[in-house]
């Protein structure tokens, strides 16, 4: 009887590791940075003149809601795409951050420039921005070259630099682990191989 017991859980364990994604670094993620964030956090980086970031934004809604409690999660705006208006978009986000409007302002920032496909040209087009989400326009002209906005430009790019990304959108998981989304094949695998990081403890 108990060598049925023991052979029954055998059986058990092999269906659970065959269940279980099997990732793997260099595959399925990089490690791009010696020492892991003091707390649990997921990074992402994208950019509003892209649009596998526009179509990856319900993925990324999933991932920020099923994350653990104590889990933060962070954006980061890139600025090597748009040319001019690049770093501009980016700074746009500092000041929606600041301004605690991110969530209205990226849907609009998204839909005009990958929907409608009319990407603002200057400071002018994305006060506009600003102004048809309820903000009034000299709330921004304050905003845009403030200290605070500044400085978290300049944690964007020092962040886009250390963790190596060079295409977006890219997911940076306790600030070590880089995701090779290429290597991803559906949304749940995605999800998977960002919990599976979260518990990486080494």
């Amino acid at each position: 009887m108990e060598k049925i017991i023991m052979l029954l859980a055998g059986l058990m364990m092999t269906s659970l590791v065959q269940a279980a994604p099997l990732f793997k670094e260099g595959v399925h993620y990089d490690v791009v940075k010696q020492t892991a964030t003091t707390k649990p956090e997921v990074l992402e980086f994208f950019s509003y003149f892209c649009p596998h970031c526009y179509s990856f934004e319900p993925i990324v809604a999933e991932v920020k809601k099923g994350l653990p409690q104590g889990v933060e999660f962070k954006r980061n705006p890139v600025a090597f795409l748009g040319r001019e208006m690049g770093p501009e978009l980016q700074r746009a986000y500092a000041v929606a951050t600041l301004l605690d409007v991110e969530t209205k302002f990226s849907p609009v920032a998204f839909k005009q420039i990958q929907v409608d496909r009319k990407p603002p040209q200057s400071r002018a087009d994305i006060k506009a921005l600003f102004e048809s989400i309820g903000v009034a326009g000299n709330e921004y002209e304050g905003a845009v070259d403030s200290f605070a906005v500044t400085g978290l430009v300049s944690q964007y790019d020092r962040n886009t630099t250390e963790m190596q990304i060079r295409g977006v959108p890219a997911t940076v998981v306790n600030g070590r682990y880089l995701l090779k989304t290429e290597s991803v094949k559906s949304a749940d695998e995605y999800k998977a191989l960002v919990q599976f990081l979260l518990n990486k403890k080494d």
